[in-house]
């Protein structure tokens, strides 16, 4: 060992922007909520790496980290103060996995890992904190990094980066899930309403409800959607039971994968009109987080026109 070659005796590779790109990404989305706004935030980082003494830059990746943390927090103060007069909820873009509308991941283990930090559940509970500590939370929590690497993100103290990340594990303690299921288990269970969904069966569907199953919907002042959680689970198979009979034949619900977890897609005559996402205790649906804000469907809507997805059989 002690004759081995260190690392300082190598030549070093040349430093690729590509290599971190997901990375960055993964954090501005997280940050923002928004696919959009995140590449936006990734691009920028570029151009100043770019124009940037790279010479100078001992580790490009932290650099890059520490760039596209502060532009992400700047933009997310901005987008706070907007989402203050957002009509209704604000639910953030689901993202439908690997861009593919049909693949899954690799094994149920990557499904659940990758739940747990890009649900759409997880991404509205972040909206409970300030910019700061969504950084740091996600900084530390998320990607691992260490203390020294948060500080530097964010400009603080370690001590202080310490506690800001401790007040946001306790800021959102009452929010976390409260059931850890399998992807096997919400996939069953999302199979079942899904075509309880499908036949208009309403006691199929209250059957898998919790009693107290709440219903959140975003909008965006584009579409009808509640203003406040909508509540229990007949209310809520009454719901969907309304838009059987009401669009009939011309309704297709596909199970698909978005952020990280099993979810669905319902199409009204052949246009995309919601993403639903569920939390679940493997036996009932205890939430749904609904978006129908054409704008944040507009990218899944795009790949599923461009497969030419006919209807059920």
């Amino acid at each position: 060992m002690d004759n081995a070659p260190t690392s300082r005796s190598a030549p070093s590779a040349p430093f690729c922007f590509d290599s971190v790109r997901p990375r960055l990404q993964g954090m501005a989305y997280r940050m923002l909520g928004s696919v959009a706004e995140a590449e936006e935030v990734v691009q920028d980082a570029w151009l100043r790496w770019y124009s940037a003494d790279q010479n100078e830059l001992d580790n490009p990746e932290a650099w890059l980290v520490t760039v596209t943390t502060r532009l992400a927090i700047d933009r997310l103060r901005a987008a706070k103060q907007q989402r203050q007069h957002y009509p209704g909820f604000w639910l953030p873009e689901p993202q439908l996995n690997e861009g593919d509308p049909h693949s899954s991941p690799a094994s149920p283990e990557q499904l659940l890992e990758r739940a747990d930090d890009i649900s759409i559940a997880f991404l509205a509970m972040l909206e409970r904190l300030n910019p700061e500590a969504r950084a740091a939370f996600l900084l530390r929590e998320v990607f691992d990094a260490d203390y020294s690497e948060v500080a530097k993100a964010l400009g603080k103290t370690e001590a202080a980066c310490r506690q800001i990340v401790s007040r946001a594990k306790t800021q959102l303690k009452d929010a976390r899930p409260r059931h850890a299921v399998s992807p096997d288990e919400h996939f069953r269970l999302l199979s079942g309403f899904a075509d309880a969904a499908r036949r208009g069966d309403f006691s199929g569907m209250q059957a898998l409800l919790a009693e107290d199953a709440e219903l959140i919907g975003d909008g965006g002042g584009k579409v009808p959607s509640f203003g406040k959680v909508l509540q229990g689970g007949r209310r809520i198979a009454q719901l969907f039971l309304a838009t059987h009979r009401r669009a009939g034949a011309a309704q297709r619900i596909e199970v698909v994968v978005v952020n990280g977890q099993w979810s669905l897609l319902r199409f009204i005559d052949g246009e995309l009109e919601s993403a639903q996402a569920f939390e679940t205790d493997g036996q009932r649906i205890l939430r749904m987080h609904v978006q129908r804000n054409p704008d944040k469907l507009a990218r899944i809507a795009t790949i599923f026109a461009n497969r030419h997805v006919g209807p059920e059989p």
